[in-house]
């Protein structure tokens, strides 16, 4: 994504960020709408954030050792989700989704794991496999370097499908430990799931005696104090959690039930360990960006200021005649350049890159940064205002137009 080979053009190279603005390198300066990919929900360098981390870098970067401050971290964290009984720190969503798959497997002695096309859980091996490969058709690679044996051990199935996963689930009955979802949709642009899919996978999975895992590192303390399951009232098994929680830092968890957890070493099986996981630094930016959260609780703002950009983006592609439809849950939108309603991968898919990319490079000329690619989240802040909003509706009036030339 930051190389601009999905939309174009020469990257920019980032040199400092402030609220909702970004500058580059050359004296650029942007109203950002990717905000790290998520983290920032209070904005560049947030001046309590920095503070509380500058605290912590003064007493000493890292030491490889436990602290008080990671206790309380995860005290947060069992607070806002009753799911989370137990929980480990690590210092990437990949190695925590690559932690909570293997403690899953140790539990339930079963190797298979169900996942869904278009949803991304970082780059685990055995999870890089080809989108869209059926509901009952174990993974290909979807990387070099990825032996075909570890990606055998993934079956996709397609998002918003329950029967898929439940044909899954009869096909290799006695054999999968895991499914594991984003519970909202970000990583194919955002997709909502369907009302009862959740419930579903729920009640398939406890039925198969599979444990259902929830990506939350993008929904985590963005879409509500907690994360989607307490909105959607699913109590998952495990969950995975990052980019908020360290508070723009190197930070992320998994936890869930104690049985399970409590195969984690020391005082189980299953090895995880990690020089920085629990980094005091990260850890002080994301206790207090998680205290920022909770006193504020501008959940309901953000909803409506994004869900006031969605309809004014649909109303200028509406003016344009440009074939867009625009997603949005909670703080977070993607403009997809296709007029199917978008509800899975395959209908993700189906939206133009081109036209995307000729949208971004537009947006982009008028000093609006929105994601370096079509299949990705824009993301709102509180430091984005009315005036930032009505500014990036009247650059996409225009984009949209450059969208539609050739």
């Amino acid at each position: 994504m930051r190389a601009f080979r999905a939309v174009g053009g020469t990257p920019v190279f980032m040199v400092s960020g402030r609220g909702a603005r970004l500058r580059d390198a050359d004296g650029g300066r942007y109203l950002d709408f990717c905000m790290s990919w998520g983290p920032l929900i209070l904005g560049h360098a947030r001046r309590e954030v920095v503070r509380a981390a500058a605290r912590a870098l003064r007493a000493g970067s890292t030491f490889g050792a436990a602290t008080e401050a990671e206790v309380r971290l995860a005290e947060a964290l069992r607070a806002a989700l009753p799911a989370l009984e137990r929980v480990r720190l690590t210092s990437s969503g990949t190695e925590a989704v690559m932690s909570a798959v293997r403690v899953a497997r140790a539990f339930t002695g079963r190797e298979l794991v169900i996942k869904f096309a278009g949803c991304y859980h970082g780059h685990v091996d055995s999870l890089l496999v080809a989108a869209g490969s059926g509901a009952t058709t174990l993974g290909q690679p979807d990387s070099a370097g990825v032996p075909a044996a570890w990606a055998r051990t993934t079956v996709t199935v397609p998002y918003n499908d329950a029967a898929a996963v439940a044909a899954a689930l009869r096909r290799w009955r006695g054999r999968v430990a895991a499914v594991i979802v984003e519970p909202v949709a970000a990583n194919m642009g955002v997709v909502a799931p369907l009302p009862g899919f959740l419930q579903e996978l729920r009640r398939l999975s406890a039925a198969e005696g599979a444990l259902l895992i929830f990506d939350e590192v993008v929904t985590g303390f963005r879409l509500a104090y907690g994360g989607w399951q307490t909105l959607c009232g699913v109590r998952p098994d495990l969950t995975v959690l990052g980019k908020i929680i360290g508070g723009g830092l190197p930070l992320a968890a998994y936890g869930g039930r104690a049985d399970v957890m409590r195969l984690v070493s020391p005082e189980g099986p299953v090895y995880q360990a990690g020089t920085l996981s629990g980094n005091p630094v990260a850890v002080a930016a994301g206790l207090e960006t998680l205290r920022r959260l909770k006193a504020l609780d501008p959940y309901a703002a953000l909803r409506r200021r994004t869900e006031g950009l969605a309809a004014a983006l649909r109303e200028s592609a509406r003016r344009r005649s440009a074939p867009v439809t625009v997603n949005s849950v909670g703080s977070m939108l993607t403009v997809f350049f296709t007029r199917r309603p978008v509800r899975d991968y395959a209908s993700a898919k189906l939206a133009d890159a081109g036209a995307y990319g000729r949208f971004f490079r537009s947006l982009l000329a008028s000093g609006v940064y929105f994601p370096p690619a079509q299949w990705e989240a824009a993301f709102l802040s509180t430091a984005h205002s009315r005036t930032d909003l009505e500014r990036t509706a009247r650059a996409a009036d225009a984009a949209f137009g450059e969208a539609l030339s050739r």
